[in-house]
């Protein structure tokens, strides 16, 4: 069977296109339809297939399986129909964007620091690139700042096939021996590497990158970062936060990274001030029960540590056990309960039966919750 004619490589910003049927077969992925010629992408070179519709009917996925251009189709199209094919060009333009802003960022690091791009995914996302050395993030910035101003100088993206001879005289990235007609897609002054996907035709159509993360990844770091349209689409939902946040603190928008600084120092005050005062209470339920026998103590706003706070400092004064339960907004209860040389194993156990909870710890001291009313607590207890 004929080769189906590749219409992105003549043309990558073909969005329709006509074709002829030669095969139409029924799979477990559906339909399984060759063309004559296609301007659809298949999946590789790290880039997803396109998307789009053959005669309004969806195309599901694109793969090349044995040399072949597949579609994959949710309904038959019979041998000898002619086509019309429709690109889902949005997302084919995005990611060109993506697949071009990684090659200048891989190229660029590579220069800088003669580390290997060794995998990277291109999600619906971000793109994440796996290097094979370590980079900090001012590191990453500076190479931010310097692909950004190679894409502004709005170079030509040349894609050539060079003869064997020639290529032995470029310096190519490629992450696997290749064999054959070698397709390489040059961005002058920052990369060069083999290629098979789709890319812009000249740099400034990226519009921009930007790095999101960085984290230790084997023996190197995985980066994630955006291109093009996503980098628009990111900025503007990070200045809409950043505005609602500048409302909330009553602060300019540029001036909402000192505002929250101050908002969590004053916090940090008021959580000292609050632990005191919790201190102060545990001290003070502790002289209170000096003596007694058992103890159930039942707290408004009490969070985890405060009940352990709590039924730590009673159970140490107290000639019994100490059970302490703070309600949460849900309406169940916190608690912590202990006993000085106790064993609270069987009864936590029981007590987590009868009152729908959850919890454990060391014999003599356990924490957990129970979904019950103060009344169902007061009432086990007083079994």
């Amino acid at each position: 069977m004929a080769d189906t004619k590749r219409l992105y490589y003549e043309d990558v910003y073909i969005k329709e296109f006509r074709g002829t049927v030669t095969e139409c077969r029924k799979t477990d992925k559906g339909y399984r339809i060759l063309l004559d010629q296609s301007a659809f992408y298949p999946e590789g070179g790290g880039q997803p297939c396109d998307l789009g519709t053959l005669n309004d009917i969806r195309v599901a996925d694109v793969q090349e399986e044995e040399g072949e251009l597949i579609h994959y189709t949710e309904e038959p199209l019979e041998a000898g129909t002619e086509v019309e094919g429709k690109i889902d060009w949005e997302r084919r333009f995005d990611l060109m964007q993506q697949h071009s802003g990684e090659h200048m960022v891989s190229g660029l690091i590579h220069e800088a620091y003669g580390y290997n791009n060794v995998g990277f995914h291109m999600g619906s996302d971000v793109i994440t690139i796996d290097f094979s050395g370590v980079l900090t993030w001012e590191q990453l910035e500076e190479i931010e700042e310097k692909v950004n101003r190679k894409i502004w100088e709005n170079s030509p993206v040349r894609i050539f096939y060079p003869s064997e001879e020639e290529l032995k005289t470029l310096p190519y990235r490629s992450k696997k021996e290749l064999e054959g007609k070698i397709r390489l897609v040059e961005f002058p002054g920052a990369d060069l590497c083999a290629c098979c996907g789709t890319h812009v035709t000249h740099t400034g159509e990226i519009g921009a990158v930007k790095f999101l993360s960085v984290e230790n990844f084997r023996e190197g770091v995985r980066v994630s970062m955006i291109s093009g349209k996503r980098v628009m689409d990111y900025l503007k939902t990070v200045n809409d936060q950043n505005r609602q946040i500048s409302v909330k603190l009553s602060a300019k928008q540029e001036e909402t990274a000192q505002a929250v600084e101050r908002l969590w120092e004053e916090n940090y005050r008021l959580k000292g001030r609050l632990l005191n005062m919790e201190q102060e209470l545990c001290r003070t339920e502790a002289q209170r029960w000096e003596g007694e026998g058992s103890v159930l103590l039942f707290h408004e706003g009490l969070d985890a540590d405060g009940v352990r706070r709590m039924a730590d400092a009673v159970m140490q004064t107290c000639a019994g056990c100490c059970a302490v339960f703070s309600r949460d907004e849900d309406g169940s209860y916190k608690y912590a309960i202990g006993e000085k040389d106790g064993d609270l194993r069987q009864f936590v156990k029981e007590m987590n039966a009868a009152l729908n909870g959850r919890g454990g710890g060391r014999p003599f001291f356990a924490q957990g919750s129970v979904k019950a009313t103060e009344e169902e607590i007061r009432r086990f207890f007083r079994q």
